[in-house]
């Protein structure tokens, strides 16, 4: 008996190793590869799927596990936690970017309704692609990283009112007669069910479930209150999507949230794959192809139009003209959330025929540019930045005062004031060394500088910035930010400024030391090998190694550049005479019993090394470790000894003691 759908889910994952292998190989996300996956197996492509229906049902449930685990991750208390730059910042690139697009629509003559809709979709941006993509870079804790991800964050929370306010826009074009008071009723009733819910049934329900121990139950139970919650919104005609987003926010305010996202997320990537796979199956190459110039215009237009909304929205959070560059580069695209709500949308006849097929193939197209777009804009931005703009637009127009550092000589400049830059600022200041600190935080400037830090607002890349910190009276400078692209610019700068200044420079891969010394660091400090140093330096510690003997090997780690840890092959003298495997001594503890009959007597009155041929290393007495006591030393009650010897002899003891 053959089963279709088998056999089309054998050749979907079969072809999307390959082609998921291909993409790994080109440094291109696997959103792309799943998409390319769903082209070429098609109906428009080579025709190898035949149940497409059944492979879109798939397609729904991850879909609906999608916005389930997102609902998981944001639950309500950090919703409101939210910091304001970030709703700030979200809120108006999400609104420009509808209004831009509203407006563009309408003039092509379209109606409000579907003109709003298309705004939607072209204001979501992809967070699995960039975040992604961040992650490979090193960069999520960039000034860039961190305000494109809050972006990101908005934009994956209105998606929710987007999906409500859909039916609502095809009424306005005539696809639905439903009123928009039944449909707030029915969004008031759903919170509050929500609410309910996530207070007192599933808190009480999981618990019960969770004393049992029983993992199958408990993701079962998950589960059903994903579909259950789906369910009740769809029936109340909302949509699944709407339901799975609330379904996780109630699990989100339990303390069994984090388990059960653990539970969810395999299944989530592999049926969200099959939703992807789908969206491919949907694109005609071959309308792609006959409007080639159409597709590839509309693609240019929102890759043009998308950047500069979101570099604008930055730069009103105040940030440097770089890093809103940056921040608007990587927000070009149309997302993934695009696309689900594009389902939406046809259900409800706002998109169509051609303007389905033209909305799948210039969002295929944006995605793929991406990767090669967020690899390109520092580059950009460098170029950008050589063009004669005003000097605020450049450092950001957030109001800071600034710190007079110019009268400051000999002191140590610190860029960026992450964990890094606060330990050597504290460092520094428990030391007597004056400093001045560079942030592109503003909120962090203005709160440093409230509790007396002489910390100044600037973009470090900047040469008037570094100027204004007094760069050429330096003694040393520490860059401890989290860009590389940054971290080499700053280099150069500072380098080219004052040749004669400390440089220390802190970075996240050990490939970035060999440019960055190219560049005029003097120490490059790679966080991957500094974390090993400390690791073995622990390690060498439990197995009592001494103390000069391991700062020894740390300095010689250090001396040639962590060669040693880079190659395994090298040898060093020191490290080969330390004797880490002693497997017929043993080091334990013994503690002296109230009846012990070594209580009262010394080590000379017992002579345990010459009757059991068991030494006793040190005493612990009260809080005080007594470290090579004293033959006449007598021993009292409860001491804790450390003793060294074989295991048979030390049992022997043991009974003694």
């Amino acid at each position: 008996m053959e089963i279709p759908l088998l056999n089309d889910i054998v050749i979907i994952f079969g072809l999307s190793i390959a082609i998921l292998f291909i993409c790994h190989r080109l440094r291109v996300p696997a959103i792309v590869g799943f998409l390319l996956t769903g082209i070429l197996a098609g109906p428009y492509g080579l025709g190898l799927v035949k149940a497409v229906h059944e492979v879109e049902i798939l397609a729904e449930v991850g879909v609906v596990l999608l916005l389930f685990t997102i609902g998981i991750e944001f639950s309500f208390k950090r919703l409101l936690q939210i910091k304001k730059p970030v709703l700030i910042g979200g809120s108006i690139q999400v609104l420009l970017t509808l209004l831009v697009t509203f407006i563009i629509v309408r003039q092509l003559g379209q109606p409000i309704g579907k003109s709003i809709f298309i705004g939607f979709l072209i204001a979501l941006s992809s967070t699995a692609i960039v975040l992604k993509l961040l992650q490979e870079r090193a960069e999520v804790d960039s000034p860039h990283g961190r305000t494109t991800l809050g972006i990101l964050i908005f934009q994956d929370i209105i998606i929710v009112p987007m999906i409500l306010v859909t039916p609502l826009l095809a009424g306005a074009t005539g696809g639905s007669d439903e009123s928009i008071f039944v449909i707030v009723a029915k969004g008031i009733g759903i919170i509050g069910l929500v609410i309910v819910s996530a207070k007192w049934i599933v808190p009480k329900v999981l618990y019960q479930i969770t004393r049992t121990r029983s993992q199958e139950l408990f993701l079962l139970s998950i589960i059903v209150i994903c579909l259950a919650v789906a369910w009740v919104t769809f029936s109340a005609g909302l949509s699944l999507a709407l339901g799975a987003f609330l379904a996780g926010l109630i699990i989100s305010e339990s303390e069994y949230s984090h388990h059960a996202l653990g539970n969810i997320l395999p299944f989530r990537d592999v049926f969200t794959s099959f939703f992807f796979v789908s969206i491919g199956m949907l694109l005609d190459v071959g309308f792609l192809f006959r409007q080639p110039g159409t597709i590839a215009l509309i693609a240019l237009g929102v890759l043009v139009i998308k950047p500069i909304i979101a570099c604008f929205a930055t730069v009103l959070l105040g940030f440097p003209f770089r890093t809103s560059i940056l921040v608007g580069l990587a927000l070009g695209q149309v997302g993934e959330f695009s696309f689900i709500l594009s389902k939406t949308g046809v259900e409800h006849g706002l998109l169509t025929g051609n303007a389905y097929q033209i909305f799948l193939s210039f969002s295929v197209l944006t995605m793929a540019a991406t990767p090669f777009i967020i690899t390109l804009a520092p580059r950009l931005a460098d170029i950008i930045l050589l063009l004669p703009l005003p000097k605020r637009l450049m450092s950001g127009f957030y109001p800071v005062p600034e710190i007079k550092v110019a009268d400051k000589k000999h002191h140590l400049i610190i860029i960026g004031f992450g964990v890094n830059g606060r330990n050597v600022a504290r460092a520094a200041r428990v030391a007597g060394i004056p400093y001045a600190i560079i942030e592109m935080n503003p909120e962090t400037v203005r709160s440093e500088q409230a509790h007396g830090e002489p910390i100044y607002y600037g973009d470090s890349t900047q040469e008037a910035v570094l100027h204004h910190a007094n760069i050429k009276d330096a003694k040393i400078v520490v860059a401890g930010i989290n860009d590389p692209t940054a971290t080499r610019r700053i280099t150069e700068t500072v380098r080219r400024l004052n040749p004669k200044v400390c440089l220390i420079v802190r970075t996240p891969y050990l490939q970035e030391m060999k440019p960055l010394y190219e560049l005029g660091a003097d120490e490059v400090i790679p966080e991957e090998f500094e974390t090993s140093v400390e690791i073995f330096t622990r390690v060498l510690t439990k197995y009592l190694i001494p103390r000069d003997e391991i700062e020894r090997l740390v300095a010689e780690v250090r001396s040639d550049g962590y060669e040693m840890l880079r190659s395994i092959s090298k040898k060093s003298s020191s490290f080969a005479d330390l004797k880490l495997q002693l497997p017929d001594v043993e080091i334990i503890t013994l503690r002296v019993a109230e009846k012990s009959p070594l209580v009262g007597k010394s080590l000379a009155d017992i002579e345990l090394r010459k009757k059991y041929g068991v030494t006793v290393l040190a005493i612990r007495r009260d809080q005080q470790i007594l470290s090579n006591p004293d033959v006449n030393m007598p021993f009292y009650a409860n001491d804790v000894l450390f003793v060294l010897g074989s295991p048979d002899r030390i049992a022997k003891v043991a009974a003694l003691i």
